[in-house]
């Protein structure tokens, strides 16, 4: 047991010896290039300021950011631009960027079942059980990413459904005033929160960056996975193409998510007693037979 552990702890210092050796061998370089190319400070001012400097900034960001740089340019362009949508979609977990987020599987797939096979050594189980549980870990840890991502898109897809009555309304409102179009969604945005509230936002800062409504609306869809929302672009962008009154058009697909969104209860209420049938049959009807046709069935056992 203990040869086990240590031969655990002899592969983690390894590992960490070995970062920290090629962090400064390579920060070593940056600081030479910059004292003698970008600044006329003196080595020994640098010197002294990376002594201030904290093991993480010295060591081990160098190296993340040279391991990052090096495996950006192996990741395809094509899979990094739909890994990128789902990440937007997502609403960017932990502020992760597609190479990071490949990185940060790839991390996963290693530690999860390294973490598996020393559970199962520090219990003392058997080599096959070991196995197993590595082998299971190795799975989940390639199976979860993708669940995340899709569990993340689907929760922020079904709240951007919640709030988009709400906000139309306000719009609507707004409308009514006598504001403009974006006057009016900026107006919206100062006012509320939420998932769609930052996505118009983005909008906005990219209408007053140079790009048309429609760009900027359409571009939404690239980073907000909803069926309503996208029925309330295109609406809007048909509206501004054909001179239709934009009232009456918010008007109108209010109503509509409304009563998607009723639609969409009442289907979720009809499936209920379908899914309610199958922990009844499984668990609630055999205890009640139990409970019921047990001292019966002892009676009659006692009686032959």
């Amino acid at each position: 047991m203990a040869l086990y552990v240590s031969f655990f702890l002899f592969i983690c210092l390894l590992t960490y010896g070995l970062v920290g050796i090629v962090a400064e061998r390579q920060g070593h370089i940056q600081k030479r290039v910059h004292a003698y190319f970008v600044t006329n400070t003196p080595s020994y001012q640098i010197d002294a300021v990376e002594e201030e400097l904290s093991f993480y900034h010295r060591v081990v960001k160098p190296f993340w950011v040279s391991f990052k740089r090096k495996y950006t340019k192996r990741l395809g362009k094509e899979e990094a631009s739909k890994l990128e949508q789902k990440l937007l979609q997502a609403g960017q977990p932990f502020g992760f960027s597609p190479v990071e987020f490949k990185m940060a599987k790839i991390i996963f797939n290693v530690v999860l079942p390294l973490i598996g096979g020393g559970v199962g050594l520090l219990l003392s189980l058997n080599v096959k059980v070991i196995l197993l549980i590595v082998l299971l870990c190795f799975g989940v840890s390639i199976i979860y990413p993708k669940l995340f991502l899709k569990n993340k898109i689907q929760k922020r897809s079904q709240v951007a459904g919640k709030e988009l009555p709400d906000i139309l309304d306000l719009l609507t409102i707004s409308l009514e005033a006598g504001l403009g179009f974006d006057a009016a969604l900026s107006q919206v945005v100062n006012k509320k929160k939420g998932e769609v509230i930052k996505e118009f936002k983005i909008a906005l800062e990219e209408m007053r960056l140079g790009q048309t409504r429609k760009e900027a609306l359409n571009s939404i869809n690239d980073r907000l996975a909803s069926d309503e929302l996208r029925s309330l672009i295109y609406n809007i962008v048909q509206a501004e193409k054909l001179g239709i009154g934009m009232v009456s058009v918010l008007r109108v697909q209010t109503e509509e998510i409304r009563e998607y969104r009723r639609q969409k209860a009442e289907e979720t209420a009809m499936k209920a007693p379908i899914k309610m049938m199958f922990p009844l049959v499984l668990f609630i009807f055999p205890t009640l037979f139990i409970i019921l046709l047990g001292p019966a069935m002892i009676q009659l056992i006692g009686s032959f």
